[in-house]
């Protein structure tokens, strides 16, 4: 039977934290745009947030198995409400060097305070889920996740109506409050054990000796680098400078995006087919699913490339392309946690997210290349390639999957 009591914890410390990152993500472009920064010096400011992503997963994963979820999950929800504080005592009469560098550092640490959340909330389903109810483990997983997404995106409107109605510093500080209330929540509710391993884990161990779990990991790498490819830099600036949007349009179509997203996302276990084992059925679906997803933006970029009303074949294929990536990201979610025991689900998590974090960065850097170089279309080929590469090493998986399945049998 499900342990409702600490799902729900977790679930609300999880989401208390998105409100604030995906609040706090606006107010820092909407407030540094109206004081005159560049998009490259925006895009500077979050350069440590990304950054640390890959360093974090991967640290937290050992953290949380040596020392508990519940240490990881109280650091990320405190280093968020710290770097909220921190950015509130920006001072506006700083050089712009000396701001820059100030709120980079501060968005830093609200990276790692982010990843540190993230690994733990997911890690702990696993642990609040019996070991067999298979179904039940992806019913959950998606519906925190998808929730995480949809969340994130009524973040980007909250962080403007906060910054609108309160200024950029009482906005910090409302956040900050917020968040500091769900922490002392978690602290008296959660187990003190939860996640933690049996047998203590050597530092030695915080890379993946599991095949499925390193094959999985590769493929999250490329499907999370294809969505960044085109959604940090290449989409924004062709909305607004190709079609003409404004600022307003721009962000309500990529918060839209994203809470249609997490929308899918929770409803993903209903269109996938279960197998009794729990991982060969779904594999498979992780693998046509991405040949399926590796096909749009090869498709919008042709349309756009020949000049079928480019605005609207963006929308409307980019919200296809947010369907169909959404039930791939949530089958690779809940497979990462059916691939792992729950005595090591921390480490396999943060080493898989680690991979998460690494194609993030990587399809933000070729964000920026691409569409310089090439334009949206460039954007959307690389985003095509790096899908494909994905589902080729979900087909490796799969092939792996049935031979056990096989071999079992």
């Amino acid at each position: 039977m499900v342990d409702l009591r600490n799902y729900i914890v977790v679930t609300t410390a999880y989401w208390g934290f998105t409100l604030t990152d995906g609040a706090l993500r606006m107010l820092v472009l909407l407030h540094f745009h109206t004081l005159g920064y560049t998009p490259l010096e925006l895009a500077l400011l979050f350069l440590l947030y990304e950054f640390f992503g890959v360093v974090t997963n991967l640290l937290a994963g050992w953290i949380g198995s040596r020392f508990g979820l519940k240490l990881t999950l109280y650091c990320g929800l405190g280093l968020q409400v710290f770097a909220l504080s921190m950015l509130s005592m920006l001072d506006p009469a700083w050089e712009k060097v000396l701001a820059v560098a100030f709120v980079v550092a501060a968005q830093g640490l609200s990276g790692i305070a982010k990843d540190l959340t993230k690994m733990s909330s997911k890690s702990a389903i696993k642990l609040v889920v019996p070991d067999d109810a298979h179904s039940a483990l992806f019913k959950w997983v998606a519906l925190l996740t998808g929730s995480k997404n949809a969340l994130k995106g009524v973040g980007f409107f909250m962080g403007a109506a906060l910054l609108e109605g309160l200024g950029f510093v009482h906005a910090l500080w409302a956040m900050a409050a917020g968040l500091m209330i769900i922490l002392a929540a978690s602290v008296a509710l959660l187990p003190s054990n939860m996640g933690k391993a049996k047998a203590k884990v050597k530092f030695t161990k915080i890379l993946s000796k599991t095949r499925a779990i390193n094959l999985l990991s590769a493929a999250r790498f490329f499907l999370f680098g294809a969505r960044d490819v085109w959604f940090v830099v290449g989409v924004p600036i062709f909305l607004h400078e190709i079609i003409g949007w404004g600022f307003m349009q721009v962000g309500t179509f990529m918060a839209c995006w994203v809470i249609g997203y997490g929308g899918v996302q929770a409803l993903a276990p209903k269109v996938i087919r279960r197998s009794v084992d729990g991982r060969s059925s779904e594999t498979r679906a992780a693998q046509w699913w991405a040949f399926v997803l590796a096909a749009l933006p090869i498709a919008i970029a042709a349309l756009v490339e020949i000049n079928v009303a480019p605005a609207t074949v963006v929308v409307i294929g980019l919200a296809l392309f947010g369907v169909v990536f959404a039930i791939n990201s949530s089958v690779h979610s809940y497979l990462i946690l059916s691939f792992s025991d729950s005595d090591k689900v921390a480490l396999n998590v943060g080493f898989y997210y680690m991979a998460n974090a690494g194609g993030r960065l990587v399809g933000c850097l070729l964000s920026g290349l691409s569409y310089q170089l090439w334009g949206l279309t460039g954007c959307l080929a690389t985003a095509s390639a790096m899908v494909l590469a994905a589902g080729v090493i979900t087909i490796v998986l799969a092939g792996e999957q049935q031979g056990e399945a096989a071999a079992k049998a």
